[in-house]
C-alpha cells in the first residue's frame, strides 16, 4: 500500500450515484499515522469519504482535499471484541464476524458502506442499528491529534450520530458482537435486499430517513412518483426510496429530483422527508 495523492479528481469516481463535481485534491492514506502527519501540515477544508454510499458532491465540486480512508482496513479479534479501521466494508465485517462465531453483524452484509460512514450515520437495516454493538471509537481531529470517545459522548439516533466534540471524524471502532447464534442468516438477507432494491444500479441506497410512523418508499409511490426522471436521475421502479443514476445525471439532476419528491410528498400529505444522503 501507499499513500495516493491526486489533484483535480472527479467526485463521480468516487460516490456510488456516479454524478458529482471536482474535488481540488483527493488523498489517500495507507495507515493511521500517515493521516496524522499529512492533517498537521494540512491547511485546506477536509471532506471525509468511505465509498461514497451515501454522499453527492454538487457539480461545483470541493474546493478542499477529500481524505478517502479505504485503505485503513485492519480488523483485529480478542474474545468477543473486533476492532476495525475506518475503511473496513461492512460487509467484510460481517463475514469476520460469522468466521469467529460472533453474531449480530448479519444486517451489516446488506449495507454498502464502511465502518466510518455506518458510525456517522448510525447505520441501519432489518431491525438493527450499528451503535448498538460500539463499546468505543477512535476519533482524529482535523490537525492529526487522536482521541478515545465513548457512546456517551455522542448524540445516537436513527441515522445519526452527532459528536459533542467537533471536528473530528472516526478512524476505528471496537465492537462488541454476540456469542449466542442469532436468527438472521447472510445469504437469506442479500436475497431479501436482491429483491426489493435496484442492486447493481448507480444509486445511493436510501436517500430519505424514513418520518415517524411512516415509510419514505410508501408515500413516494403513493405520490406516483416511481419512474419519475428529472435529467438523468429516476425514481426506482423497484424501491420508491432509491434514485437512480439512469443516464449521466449531474449532481444538480439528482437534488433536483430530491427537491420534487420532498415537495410533492409535502403537498400530499404534509410530511416533511429527510434525506439520509449529505450533500456537499
Amino acid at each position: 500500500m501507499i499513500n495516493v495523492l491526486k489533484h483535480s479528481e472527479p467526485m463521480a469516481s468516487h460516490c456510488s450515484l456516479r454524478a458529482g463535481g471536482m474535488a481540488q485534491d483527493l488523498f489517500m492514506p495507507e495507515s493511521i499515522q500517515t493521516l496524522a502527519q499529512f492533517l498537521q501540515s494540512n491547511t485546506k477544508p477536509v471532506l471525509l469519504l468511505g465509498l461514497g454510499s451515501n454522499l453527492l458532491v454538487r457539480d461545483s465540486g470541493f474546493d478542499g482535499v477529500v481524505i478517502k480512508l479505504t485503505q485503513l482496513k485492519s480488523l483485529h479479534i480478542s474474545q468477543t471484541h473486533i476492532t476495525a479501521e475506518a475503511g473496513v466494508t461492512l460487509a467484510k465485517l460481517s463475514r469476520f464476524a460469522q468466521e469467529k462465531n460472533l453474531y449480530g453483524a448479519e444486517f451489516l452484509s446488506a449495507i454498502p458502506g464502511t465502518i466510518g460512514g455506518a458510525l456517522a450515520m448510525n447505520a441501519g437495516a432489518f431491525g438493527s442499528e450499528f451503535w448498538q454493538f460500539v463499546k468505543c471509537v477512535n476519533t482524529m481531529n482535523t490537525s492529526g491529534e487522536v482521541f478515545q470517545r465513548q457512546p456517551a459522548d455522542f448524540d445516537i439516533g436513527y441515522r445519526q450520530a452527532t459528536p459533542t466534540h467537533s471536528h473530528e471524524f472516526f478512524i476505528s471502532a471496537e465492537l462488541v458482537f454476540n456469542q449466542k447464534p442469532s436468527n438472521q442468516n447472510i445469504q437469506q438477507l442479500l436475497q431479501k435486499r436482491n429483491n426489493t432494491q435496484p442492486i447493481g444500479l448507480p444509486s445511493c441506497g436510501s436517500v430519505f430517513k424514513n418520518p415517524a410512523k411512516h415509510y419514505a418508499a410508501e408515500l413516494i409511490e403513493k405520490s406516483q412518483l416511481k419512474g419519475f426522471c428529472i435529467g438523468g436521475a429516476c425514481v426506482s421502479n423497484k424501491h420508491a426510496n432509491f434514485i437512480i443514476n439512469h443516464q449521466h445525471a449531474s449532481a444538480a439532476d439528482i437534488e433536483n429530483l430530491i427537491l420534487h419528491i420532498q415537495q410533492t410528498v409535502k403537498s400530499n400529505f404534509d410530511i416533511d422527508l429527510e434525506t439520509e444522503l449529505k450533500i456537499i
